[in-house]
């Protein structure tokens, strides 16, 4: 999910989705290959002068982008000119259709890049940046989240980390449990021990969302088949090259449901849906804290009472949420990010993209805080405070990166039959009976394009 819960392109972008090649490892593609007709020697048009940008996020968000967009432009005398949609995924669809595309497009989930990858309206990122070269420093498995038929078409210029573990940092220090759990089983160790030393319930968990409650739910799903199951299989969950109600993801709503009893979650499963996903933690910050540990991505910090944004690193800690001892041999990381995608091919918009997706964008946007880079060689001394720096490098350090899953899922899905069924399941519902229903109610087109493209 994305952190701002930016909503999903049609049904339609599963047919790009489907015909997506993945791969262990990047290589450099066949230029002559892939949708759009750009051949290797095919030159940008001469530029205007400016770049239109359209992007989802507003507010002090955008101040930060464009904050981080000043010096560059001042010095290639290109300006560039931002509008913020928070209704992206329809606003870009209308606009490619009638054919007044922004320059440049920053999507928020890749399906959207894959479906207008699959109708040539994207210029392939190979055509204009250094392929191999971004793709040494970014963080491992972040370009092929926008790969269709080999070729890719976006790179990241910002990343969400949603692996993290969360916790009061006085009291659970005082505590004396571990900071660095090595497994999961090591982790439902320090549920153990949080519940016997203190009598309070281990876990802060909370789902409500208005109409998206459950979002937070698939998270866990796909955090525990990360792990237990591996990127390969994770993929071809995502991508329906197997059912949603295949054993593994049946294994996997188990998992999450042993962890979050009734007896190791504050209120239990009515306190889960119950509870506003923001003001989740806010019981921990207590002097004697009514629960210690949340799973939620980097963007919680947000929502962190203002005592504690104002002094994260004396008041929080955090670490990876850890991998399966008998499942994935490696360390995986669940996150998203914006992904910069070039509708035009003229030599602004390539110098634009250019800077935009190298790690020399963002410094001013860091400094602001909430913002990740996804390039192993940014300057992490732009990050205001210790927690955002540990959080970029357990991107870094991770064996594999995989966007959210609902996110990449067909809208009927992701923002939909998953989310009512999380809902369900913590009501107490079966868990093959609500993967059942998930996959009864997967979309044809979705179903057709899978078993076309699954090419591997």
């Amino acid at each position: 999910m994305a952190n701002s819960r930016w909503r999903r392109v049609t049904a339609s972008a599963i047919v790009a989705a489907g015909a997506l090649t993945l791969t262990g490892c990047l290589q450099n593609p066949d230029q002559s290959g892939g949708a759009g007709g750009f051949g290797a020697d095919t030159e940008p048009a001469e530029g205007d002068g400016v770049v239109t940008v359209l992007g989802a996020f507003g507010g002090q968000e955008m101040e930060a982008f464009e904050a981080s967009l000043t010096a560059w432009e001042e010095e290639s005398g290109i300006d560039v000119q931002y509008v913020s949609d928070q209704d992206f995924t329809t606003t870009i669809l209308l606009r490619v259709n009638s054919g007044d595309a922004p320059d440049v497009g920053l999507f928020p989930q890749p399906g959207g890049v894959l479906q207008m990858a699959a109708q040539g309206q994207i210029v392939p990122i190979d055509q204009f940046l250094d392929y191999e070269s971004l793709d040494s420093t970014l963080v491992n498995g972040f370009l092929d989240s926008a790969r269709y038929q080999g070729r890719v078409y976006a790179a990241p210029m910002r990343m969400a980390v949603k692996s993290v573990v969360w916790y009061p940092k006085a009291a659970y220090e005082e505590g004396g449990w571990s900071t660095e759990p090595a497994s999961l089983a090591e982790l439902d160790e320090i549920t153990e021990q949080i519940a016997a030393d203190t009598g309070a319930t281990p876990w802060c968990i909370g789902w409500e969302s208005a109409q998206a409650t459950g979002w937070v739910g698939t998270d866990w799903i796909e955090e525990y088949m990360l792990r237990l199951h591996g990127p390969d299989v994770y993929d071809d969950w995502i991508y329906h090259r197997i059912p949603f109600n295949d054993e593994r993801v049946v294994q996997a709503f188990e998992a999450y449901a042993e962890l979050a009893t009734d007896d190791n979650v504050l209120g239990g499963s009515t306190g889960i849906l119950n509870t506003p996903f923001a003001e989740a933690m806010t019981p921990a910050f207590q002097d004697d804290p009514d629960c210690y540990l949340m799973r939620q991505g980097n963007f919680a910090t947000g929502f962190f009472p203002a005592e504690v944004q104002e002094n994260l690193d004396e008041e929080v800690g955090i670490f990876v949420f850890p991998p399966a001892e008998d499942g994935y041999d490696g360390q995986p990381i669940l996150g998203g990010g914006d992904l910069a995608a070039a509708f035009r091919y003229d030599t602004d918009t390539v110098e634009f993209m250019k800077f935009l997706t190298s790690d020399q964008f963002g410094a001013e946007w860091a400094q602001a805080g909430g913002w990740l880079s996804p390039h192993s060689t940014f300057d992490e001394s732009n990050y205001p405070d210790d927690i955002h720096r540990q959080m970029a490098q357990m991107a870094i350090e991770a064996d594999v990166f995989r966007y959210d899953g609902s996110d990449v899922m067909p809208k009927e899905v992701g923002s939909d039959s998953f989310w009512r069924a999380m809902v369900d399941f913590q009501n107490g519902a079966d868990a093959q009976a609500v993967t059942d229903a998930i996959e009864a109610g997967w979309p044809d087109e979705g179903d057709a394009a899978a078993e076309t493209g699954s090419g591997r």
